[in-house]
């Protein structure tokens, strides 16, 4: 039985908080605001008022001074708001008593990260991952925020003798995230010899920062029709395609996407699902170079794979959404020879940084499309040649 948590309905009004530590700057802070409001906009909330505490050390008991929380309390009496929402993972005690005062709903990013991923998630695996995240993420809570879990099972047997409610329902919590990795090591074999009979060729992955393009790039691509929008995590179940380059036949597979502070839980319960990309052969790492932190999502892509052991494999770094990026820092009566020594310049500070290959393009405009379909088919013929050095039909 599937766990319900569903946290927020359609329209919910949400109120955000954010602390802002002594190593972030103001500007910083408000843009992880921004992001955090995206991702509750996916969940299918309005964020009516952000508000942000300087601190130095988070609150133990509450994470933000009483102070701020009376602020806060103060806002959202009388104004229909539905749930207050954290930019930092909480402990159960801190949800609960930050609940007695404010008399709201309060949540964390990791839950709203496992909300948005429950409602997403199409395929039996993807339902059983993120119920098993979910589960992980509630045992270490119940005591805090204890709310009395649904009798799985019910009837005689559910409860040993002397056991408080609590204890039960941390046997049923444990014995739930057991049978939970039992399906998924079931499932997780099949997908394993799937991947096996795929047999020698090339597989690249698309990696990135979710909501750079990725699904949209594939379907550019490979002219298939993977869902694509203007959400974060609009994809969750691994797409593969076989495509076909000059008569050289690869495998190109669409992947979840990365985010600042996500879930461990979510990481580990989605490895399985990560093994496309621990086993491919190329990354195509996808960059929404428009974005103001771009090079922060950059990094965060770069330690998941890192976490994952996968940062290892050769990698062409996609610059996608130039389009945008033009927009933004490029005035109109800018000369066009000024304008492509700047780009020129861009180019060669990233491949510097990088030490790999830079494509710059628009997936929605379809700009520089050919560019990035020479470098794939110059790596994949360079990974074939390596992996097949006496067959003629690679020595072009």
């Amino acid at each position: 039985m599937a766990l319900e948590r569903h946290i927020m309905q359609p329209e919910e009004k949400a109120v955000l908080v954010a602390v802002m530590q002594q190593d972030q700057t103001e500007q910083q802070v408000n843009e992880y605001l921004d992001e955090l409001a995206f991702l509750a906009e996916t969940a299918g909330a309005k964020t009516v008022r952000k508000f942000v505490q300087k601190l130095a050390h988070p609150d133990s008991k509450t994470f933000i001074g009483k102070g701020k929380l009376e602020e806060i309390k103060s806002y959202v009496q009388g104004k229909d708001i539905r749930v207050v929402i954290f930019d930092d993972e909480l402990s159960g005690s801190q949800i609960t008593n930050i609940e007695k005062i404010l008399d709201t709903k309060t949540i964390d990013r990791s839950d709203l990260i496992l909300d948005i991923f429950a409602r997403r998630a199409k395929t039996a695996q993807a339902r059983l991952q993120v119920e098993l995240a979910q589960y992980q993420y509630l045992l270490p809570r119940l005591r805090g925020m204890w709310k009395h879990l649904e009798r799985l099972g019910g009837g005689i047997g559910t409860r040993g003798p002397g056991e408080t409610e609590i204890e039960t329902d941390r046997r049923i919590v444990r014995d739930k995230i057991t049978l939970l990795r039992k399906k998924l090591r079931e499932i997780d074999k099949q997908a394993q010899t799937q991947r096996k009979e795929r047999g020698e060729l090339v597989r690249v992955a698309l990696v990135g920062y979710t909501n750079v393009g990725k699904s949209t790039l594939m379907n550019l691509l490979s002219k298939s029709d993977v869902f694509a929008e203007n959400k974060l995590f609009a994809t969750l179940d691994t797409t593969t395609r076989k495509l076909v380059y000059e008569n050289m036949p690869f495998l190109m597979s669409d992947t979840v996407g990365f985010i600042r502070k996500l879930p461990h839980h979510l990481v580990e319960s989605f490895k399985s699902k990560l093994d496309e990309v621990r086993e491919s052969d190329l990354l195509l790492h996808v960059v929404d170079i428009s974005h103001p932190r771009y090079e922060e999502q950059l990094g965060v892509v770069n330690k998941t794979l890192q976490e994952i052991n996968a940062f290892d494999k050769p990698v062409i770094y996609v610059f996608n959404k130039m389009d945008r990026y033009e927009e933004l820092n490029f005035d109109a009566w800018l000369e066009e020879s000024t304008k492509e020594e700047l780009l020129k310049e861009l180019k060669e500070r990233w491949e510097g940084e990088t030490q790999s290959v830079c494509v710059f393009m628009s997936a929605t405009e379809r700009s520089n499309v050919d560019g990035l379909r020479n470098a794939l088919l110059s790596r994949v013929k360079e990974l074939y040649k390596e992996r097949f050095p006496y067959r003629t039909e690679f020595q072009y």
